[in-house]
């Protein structure tokens, strides 16, 4: 067969979907006996769960930043949150490409609905930035029904300020849906970072507004709970299942229009939840792994994750290869046809040998570092340091999942392989 009579391999179609601060436990296919969440309990039952998925940063900004450009947050100059007024600066500097910069060339149509938050100032904008289309908000968070965030109106599609009534969920999983109907010779790729289930702050809320989690009628029902209940515990319950019904209204239009067999669908939580008073340690859960967001325990960025591929990833399948967000970016363009730069470094691989692998793949070595933690994941060891100053703990996560017990002491030699390996990454990080 010559080159001209070969046939073309068909580009799928990309459906990259990110919840933000959901917990490893809250899902039922993760465990949670009460958490009603059948669409993604289906989608897992479609594709496989990941049981050792990482996000590159235990925080909103920097988690996104990293996921966009498939590199430590070190080496891109971003890990810290941004602030308020820093969400509508530059943020993630100009110069780093971007997944739909890749994707574009390659001939993909592109869009973004919903969460932003890295950085919002002219140039740094999504349409700016390889997006055909986006409708979302700039910031970190935002009211869920008038779309506020710090006092400031935040919605916007492309670059115009625009007010549109409706459940914030609803409004980027319909926007999804339109978007997924259009009919083209093009493949597509929409990035979906929903605001659902972020906590509520009261800096968000209108004048004589409680703050409190919000979800739409029918969400409660699900439950039979009251939607005028004042238990947290239940309105969080809501938050999550109206996220999961989204979801499954963008899951059915693949299906209406024909592209579900075509399409790779990867959902994962952007960190963990928050562990923090009052910001979700009495309603999340991120059982059984230790603490969460904002820290480098288990709960702050081990997080739940789903792929489904028809025809190329076995429906049903649980896998245990440590895999990270910063894979997704390498993952897409080798699927799309891509080239890979050879002149920028990217930290993360293509997964798919991972996931399709019929034996284990050889352990690989992740690293981490926010605010004053740092921690290393190797096999099933992980090192732990809470503060610059204090000493590296190591825990053995297959006997361990909760980090209890630190074996530094017995293991020296493995803990000093570790510590210089994370010294040498340091170092390593000023290479573009």
């Amino acid at each position: 067969m010559t080159a001209a009579e070969k046939p073309e391999v068909k580009r799928p179609n990309i459906l990259l979907i990110t919840a933000d601060n959901l917990g490893y436990g809250d899902l039922g296919c993760y465990g949670n006996q009460v958490m009603k969440t059948p669409v993604l309990d289906q989608l897992a039952s479609e594709g496989v769960r990941l049981t050792d998925f990482y996000t590159a940063s235990p925080t909103c900004t920097v988690s996104r930043a990293t996921l966009l450009t498939g590199r430590y947050p070190q080496r891109i100059g971003l890990n810290h949150q941004l602030s308020a007024d820093e969400n509508y600066g530059d943020g993630l500097r100009k110069s780093e490409k971007l997944i739909p910069q890749y994707l574009k060339p390659l001939g993909y149509r592109t869009a973004c609905f919903g969460k932003w938050n890295v950085g919002f100032s002219p140039g740094s904008r999504p349409t700016e930035r390889g997006f055909d289309e986006f409708f979302g908000f700039a910031a970190g968070n935002i009211d869920y029904y008038h779309h506020y965030y710090a006092g400031r109106h935040d919605l916007w599609r492309g670059l115009k300020e625009v007010f549109v009534k409706g459940y914030s969920t609803d409004l980027f999983a319909d926007a999804a849906c339109q978007y997924i109907a259009v009919e083209s010779d093009q493949p597509f790729f929409i990035y979906l970072p929903f605001n659902a289930p972020h906590f509520p702050s009261q800096r968000n809320k209108q004048p004589g507004q409680g703050n409190e989690w919000q979800a739409p009628d029918r969400a409660f029902e699900k439950y039979s709970y009251d939607p005028g209940t004042k238990n947290p515990q239940e309105r969080y319950r809501a938050v999550v299942t109206a996220l999961d019904s989204a979801i499954g209204r963008v899951l059915k239009q693949l299906d209406a229009s024909g592209c579900r067999d075509n399409t790779i669908v990867i959902w994962y939580s952007d960190n963990g939840a928050f562990m923090l008073k009052d910001r979700g340690l009495e309603v999340a859960s991120n059982q059984p792994l230790r603490d969460g967001g904002v820290t480098l325990w288990e709960g702050g960025i081990r997080v739940p994750a789903i792929i489904r591929y028809p025809g190329h990833l076995k429906a049903g399948t649980l896998n245990q290869s440590q895999l990270i967000s910063l894979d997704i970016l390498p993952t897409l363009v080798n699927l799309a046809g891509g080239q890979l730069p050879a002149g920028q470094v990217l930290d993360g691989q293509d997964m798919l040998p991972a996931l399709t692998a019929q034996t284990a793949p050889e352990p690989r070595t992740f690293f981490f570092q926010y605010r004053n933690y740092s921690a290393v994941r190797r096999g099933k060891y992980k090192l732990v340091r809470i503060k610059p100053n204090q000493p590296f703990m190591l825990f053995d996560l297959a006997q361990d999942l909760s980090e209890t017990t630190d074996l530094a002491e017995h293991h020296p030699r493995l803990l000093a392989e570790l510590q210089q390996a994370y010294v040498e990454w340091e170092r390593n990080l000023s290479e573009k």
